[in-house]
């Protein structure tokens, strides 16, 4: 064990962030499930407990692998991983796993497990950006040779994510719109971009509005309508239950969840219920991935939501800290690319428990019940780590070399 922890490298700090949110997602998934497991297991309650302690350690095993691994091989592999995500893209737009009428997992033959394409697309997207970015900035203020070849490869996932996926898409065009930013691209060519996105966010807006004006308060349904027809109106809904507060219906799901987790937090107060004290976890939906911050301010108040938040932020500022010690600009910026993705799923998914955000299905990083997005936001931490480990053995070498120079 002294031998295994001897070769862990790279930010302590990061580190010890994951073990935090690791233990919190133990113990908020464990308290979270318990009446579902109860249900669906015949009074064993601890099923999702021993699911969720696998997943940790699989995760875990990620972390460290991939921080072993030289970040200088991701550059190699970024344009191969890229280009092998387009086509499973497309492929699970039309023969994925279908929920909620949209299609985001695939399912792989033999173990017959399910995961998200996307998680994988944002991980291959942000590696092939960095590498793009750190290759073109003698060109970057260019726009034909040196933005376009950056921009067209976020629009082509974000196109492709976005019929199943809006809220995926939306949040994986921002941070890269951020890191464009960071990369020193014009700001009238990202003023372009923004302006072309805000023309479905806009038209949305003007769709729940109509539908609000001229509905009778019943939300359309789903059922029987093609997938894209089925998402579009979904949106729609989300959109006028966040700007109206929804309606009075039984069967107004959105409105139900929002509700239910305001009176998550409402109950919690500043210092909560108390752990596995939880009442809401018999009424709102999801209380284990989407609205997993609403439990975690039932049970732990004000305080504990608040801890998570500043979890959060604290790395981002390590991974900020990050880039502006690593001496070459690939790994700068693919630290500071998946720190940026991370850290904005997590604001949004926390923005949507206490109703500042539309509901999304995005998850807590870290903290929502194992799946494949957990096990993709481990490889993306062992990649920051891994560039951490890399500026650190850095650091080490400067005094020796220093040394040797005064000498």
């Amino acid at each position: 064990m002294q031998q295994l922890l001897n070769k862990t490298k790279g930010d302590k700090v990061i580190w010890t962030l994951v073990i935090l949110l690791a233990t919190m997602s133990l113990l908020v998934v464990y308290s979270s499930t318990g009446s579902l497991a109860y249900k669906m297991y015949k009074g064993n309650t601890e099923v999702y407990l021993f699911k969720q302690v696998a997943f940790i350690c699989v995760g875990i095993g990620l972390i460290y692998f991939a921080h072993m691994v030289n970040y200088t091989l991701y550059s190699r592999v970024a344009r191969i991983v890229f280009l092998i995500t387009i086509p499973l893209l497309i492929y699970t737009m039309f023969f994925g796993v279908t929920l909620n009428q949209g299609s985001r997992w695939i399912r792989l033959p033999i173990i017959n497990l399910t995961f998200q394409t996307s998680d994988l697309a944002k991980l291959a997207l942000f590696m092939y950006v960095s590498r793009m970015l750190s290759r073109k900035q003698d060109q970057i203020k260019d726009f034909k040779t040196g933005f376009l070849p950056v921009i067209i490869p976020v629009a082509i996932v974000c196109v492709l994510i976005a019929p199943a996926n809006l809220s995926t898409a939306l949040l994986t065009g921002a941070t890269s719109m951020m890191l464009l930013f960071i990369g020193r691209v014009q700001v009238k060519h990202l003023a372009l971009v923004g302006l072309v996105a805000l023309v479905p966010i806009v038209f949305l807006i003007a769709a729940a509005m109509i539908q609000h004006n001229s509905g009778n308060g019943v939300k359309p349904r789903t059922e029987g309508k093609s997938k894209l027809t089925a998402r579009y109106t979904t949106w729609v809904n989300r959109v006028e239950s966040f700007m109206y507060g929804g309606s009075a219906a039984a069967d107004d799901d959105d409105n139900y969840q929002v509700n239910q987790a305001k009176i998550a937090i409402a109950k919690g107060g500043f210092f909560g219920l108390g752990p596995g004290n939880s009442e809401q976890r018999n009424f709102l939906p999801h209380p284990y991935s989407d609205f997993i911050y609403a439990i975690i301010i039932e049970e732990y108040g004000i305080v504990g939501g608040a801890i998570v938040l500043l979890v959060y932020l604290v790395f981002l500022f390590r991974s900020i800290q990050l880039f502006r010690k690593c001496p070459f600009a690939f790994g700068a910026f693919l630290s500071l690319a998946l720190s940026f993705t991370l850290v904005i799923q997590a604001m949004a998914n926390m923005a949507v428990n206490v109703n500042l955000f539309p509901v999304t299905g995005v998850t807590l990083p870290l903290v929502s019940m194992g799946g494949s997005s957990f096990l993709f936001t481990c490889v993306a931490i062992g990649i920051i780590l891994s560039v951490s480990r890399y500026v650190e053995k850095m650091e080490m070498k400067k005094p020796a070399a220093e040394t040797e120079v005064v000498a």
